[in-house]
């Protein structure tokens, strides 16, 4: 099954035609959106419009860059939704959260505390209801695997991974799955690419984080879609030397074994 591992659909840059991306990805065989939240008041539309269409699934989580305007109150109305909707079969993971340490302004002094405590709030919340995680890593590689590793959670995936062989080894070792996007199609990309290629097939998934991070081919509509992610299936074939199907089937597996409940929501 062709699985979009991480799709911010609920974006206003879909507001115009979102039934039209929908029915997009469906042709194209997309099996599976899971549809992250960011901040408390989006909760509510995440998880309506993941009802809203068979492919649909999502996440409830305070997205780093979300961390520096939320309310006092706003990790315990996660807490309350996730303990609302811990039924729902759609609810896969605790996400979209991490830590940002690229921009300057929430990097540093009090804002970057206040992401770090976030982070490890929302890693205890995810044991609690023993949910994996959609981790957003930039720039915090060491410091994420340092809260992994203090807080023990049952695996995830490492969105739109960008570090190093050491690092993706560790985030392997601690259960979690590494996300691979449209970065990957981009020939200057390298790094990226070598990762993609060499590491273990088993270890990688699928995603596009449309509407952003558009493949190289978007050269006149830099918005992103879920549709995309069979451009970028056969790109990662090709660089891998194998077939579109085992690749497909492959980063499918992959998916439902680090979000299980994600098999359930697509049923």
């Amino acid at each position: 099954m062709l699985l979009d591992t991480h799709c911010h659909l609920d974006a206003a840059e879909f507001a115009h035609d979102r039934e039209l991306v929908i029915t997009r990805a469906q042709t194209a065989g997309v099996g599976g959106i899971i549809i992250p939240a960011v901040e408390v008041s989006n909760f509510d539309t995440v998880r309506t419009l993941a009802h809203q269409f068979a492919q649909g699934a999502y996440a409830l989580g305070i997205h780093p860059m979300y961390v520096e305007r939320s309310q006092p109150d706003d990790l315990d109305l996660l807490r309350q939704a996730l303990l609302m909707h811990r039924a729902d079969p759609k609810l896969v993971a605790v996400g979209e959260i991490g830590l940002d340490f690229f921009i300057p302004e929430i990097s540093q002094g009090a804002a970057r505390e206040k992401q770090e405590r976030y982070f490890q709030f929302q890693l205890q919340l995810a044991r609690e209801f023993e949910l994996p995680v959609l981790l957003h890593v930039r720039r915090s590689q060491d410091t994420i695997l340092k809260y992994l590793r203090r807080n023990a959670v049952c695996g995830g995936i490492a969105h739109a991974f960008n570090g190093s062989f050491q690092q993706a080894e560790q985030y392997i070792a601690l259960g979690f799955a590494l996300g691979v996007g449209g970065e990957m199609t981009y020939t200057r990309a390298l790094q990226i690419r070598r990762l993609a290629s060499e590491l273990s097939l088993e270890s990688l998934v699928l995603e596009t984080d449309a509407p952003d991070i558009a493949p190289e081919w978007m050269t006149d509509n830099r918005r992103n879609e879920p549709a995309e992610v069979l451009g970028i299936a056969k790109t990662l074939a090709a660089l891998r030397g194998i077939s579109l199907d085992e690749l497909i089937q492959t980063t499918a597996k992959t998916a439902f074994r680090v979000c299980p409940k994600l098999s359930m929501a697509l049923r």
